[in-house]
């Protein structure tokens, strides 16, 4: 997972960002991926509402899946201040659709330099992949300390995602001109880098991850009383390093774990707190000083707690729960779909 060369015919200011998925086996690389080698295929699901895209398809000469995911920006408050050009400019061209009393509606050409769209590459992708950015109908499941034990462990301990990706990072091999803050104790450090959703210069849309340096701790699941000094010197040093770094204090920044995690490496999000970032709804997202309250008062917390997931259909994990009895598939319905929202 790292940033993307630009494309030569692409404006300096269109970012494009390259998830690499790598395949030692296949020894594929993604140095030289380039969009007009694109052979889209499928679009696993268009969300109109937070303006992302996925399509699946290949690139001409090489072998195995790719995803494109195009996700417009947000605007940014410079480029809304005449002083420095932006949109009102001469350059910005209006064509009209309406016009009626006081009420005009139009639409806007702006200079190209405003008009990039975030792009990721997953290539070579896996069929986790696909599931995990097709639209799809999802479930709510109550996850028991029992459960968890039978069924989730189990399954994330044969099926989860490769880690290899973050220990490139953690061990200074891939990554290294993201990362904004790096406390190399082996236990108690962490780097602090944008994720991957970030262009990584929209205030606006501030999306950092803080990965934990100690390997093993996969989860909510894992944390206990021990974790209480990691997890305050995320907390402090995070929001110190934000501070310094994009003018944002602590107490407008959202701090979060999710749960079920993307992949099992202990992180935590720190988001702008005006930004709608994705899976900050209350079946997903669990608020760093509530778990540090959590633990103070019982160690063991996250032992004993049942603690609720969503469950996508397309997920292998479904259907460990449902060959189990615990979910049952039904008929898709648009009112059931989960868009993207990882």
């Amino acid at each position: 997972m790292s940033d993307a060369d630009l494309e030569n015919d692409v404006s300096a200011l269109c970012r494009k960002k390259i998830k690499i998925s790598q395949d030692s086996e296949n020894g594929v690389s993604n140095d030289q991926l380039k969009l007009k080698d694109f052979i889209p295929e499928k679009t696993l699901n268009n969300n109109t509402s937070k303006k992302i895209v996925c399509i699946q398809g290949k690139f001409k000469d090489k072998s195995g899946v790719a995803l494109i995911l195009f996700e417009k920006n947000a605007f940014k408050d410079e480029d809304l201040n005449k002083s420095n050009g932006g949109y009102f400019t001469q350059d910005t061209k209006l064509v009209t659709y309406f016009q009626n009393d006081i009420y005009g509606n139009y639409e806007c050409y702006p200079p190209s330099s405003l008009n990039g769209v975030k792009t990721t590459i997953i290539y070579p992708a896996t069929e986790k992949h696909i599931a995990k950015y097709s639209a799809q109908t999802v479930h709510l499941i109550a996850e028991t300390p029992e459960l968890y034990q039978k069924l989730t462990l189990p399954f994330i301990q044969k099926e989860q995602f490769h880690l290899q990706w973050v220990y490139n990072i953690l061990e200074g091999k891939s990554e290294q001109e993201r990362i904004i803050y790096d406390n190399k104790c082996e236990k108690g450090g962490f780097v602090l880098l944008p994720d991957l959703k970030w262009d990584g210069l929209t205030k606006e849309t501030l999306y950092l991850l803080a990965i934990v340096q100690q390997r093993g701790i996969k989860s909510l699941r894992d944390l206990d009383a021990s974790h209480l000094p990691l997890l305050k010197k995320i907390r402090d040093e995070g929001k110190k390093v934000i501070f310094e770094k994009y003018g944002l204090p602590g107490s407008q920044l959202r701090i979060y774990f999710h749960y079920q995690p993307s992949f099992y490496h202990l992180h935590i999000h720190f988001t702008y707190l005006r930004h709608e970032a994705p899976g900050i709804y209350a079946e997903k997202a669990h608020l760093l000083e509530s778990v540090i309250s959590n633990l103070e008062m019982m160690g063991d917390y996250y032992k004993k707690a049942t603690l609720p997931f969503t469950i996508r259909e397309m997920d292998n994990i479904f259907n460990v729960y449902e060959t189990n009895g615990h979910l049952q598939r039904i008929k898709p319905n648009i009112e059931n779909i989960e868009l993207i929202d990882k």
